[in-house]
């Protein structure tokens, strides 16, 4: 995981990020879908996810770039409640703190704020971690933490975006791939890798279609039956210690006085 903080440090702080989303490039978001497939023979409900269809599971984090940075595949389906992330390399290591993030830095502009954790960011499918920040809960929330939440989706924006251009590019995630696990898992590594190797950015124009949820248009492929790349639900108990809980709300706090931005909400 030596790599993470090589990531980090060869970008701006994500604290940064945090802090003006748009007007700066360096970005890392967090999410996870569910990769549609047969009934692998004689695995009972593993497979079995909570839209009622089979699946594995491909979490992955993303950069400013919508390029994979990280990714997991071949969780099962079933897996929506507590252990897709803690049971990844990636949710192991960031948990147990061994990931190699970089030291503690003040936010931009706020110093009296103390030094605070590089993050990822995710949504409210994730849990509340140190340095895993999600969304405040509900919808009648006061203006700061609906300027928090505004913010934050703003930053994971990459994240959808990566997982619409990926869908837009291979036609196999608009169906069901009838292959066994293990090969659908070796299609959607390197599905990614290509992603990856063609470099996506500039395409992003071309994908919008698929980043709404809408198939794209393929000369002599039906329409798609299956809506590709599913989200998670929730993917771990939000048992968020007190150190998480402070976090956020030091962000929360930054967003609304010396990081407020002019087109974040205003009442």
């Amino acid at each position: 995981m030596a790599a993470v903080e090589l990531a980090f440090e060869e970008r701006v702080s994500l604290l940064y990020l945090l802090w003006r989303v748009l007007q700066t490039r360096e970005q890392f978001a967090l999410d996870g879908k569910h990769v549609q497939t047969k009934v692998p023979p004689n695995s009972g409900s593993m497979f079995h996810n909570y839209k009622g269809t089979f699946s594995i599971v491909l979490l992955a984090v993303v950069d400013e770039r919508y390029r994979f940075r990280v990714i997991d595949v071949g969780g099962y389906g079933r897996t929506s409640d507590g252990g897709i992330l803690a049971n990844s390399t990636f949710g192991q290591a960031l948990r147990a703190g061994t990931l190699h993030m970089p030291p503690d830095q003040p936010l931009p502009g706020g110093e009296h704020r103390g030094a605070q954790p590089h993050v990822f960011v995710a949504d409210e499918a994730f849990p509340l971690w140190r340095e895993l920040m999600r969304p405040f809960p509900g919808r009648l929330l006061p203006l700061k933490k609906r300027i928090f939440n505004y913010r934050l989706s703003r930053a994971r924006m990459i994240v959808e975006g990566a997982f619409g251009v990926l869908s837009s590019q291979w036609r196999l995630y608009w169906r069901s791939m009838e292959l066994r696990p293990e090969i659908v898992e070796k299609c959607v590594k390197a599905t990614c890798v290509l992603h990856n190797f063609l470099g996506v950015a500039p395409a992003m124009r071309g994908v919008a279609p698929a980043v709404r949820g809408v198939a794209p248009a393929v000369r002599g492929v039906a329409p798609a039956v299956v809506e590709p790349l599913q989200g998670l639900g929730h993917v771990a108990a939000n048992n968020s210690s007190r150190e998480a809980v402070l976090v956020r709300e030091k962000f929360m706090a930054h967003f609304s006085a010396e990081g407020a931005v002019s087109w974040q909400p205003k009442e």
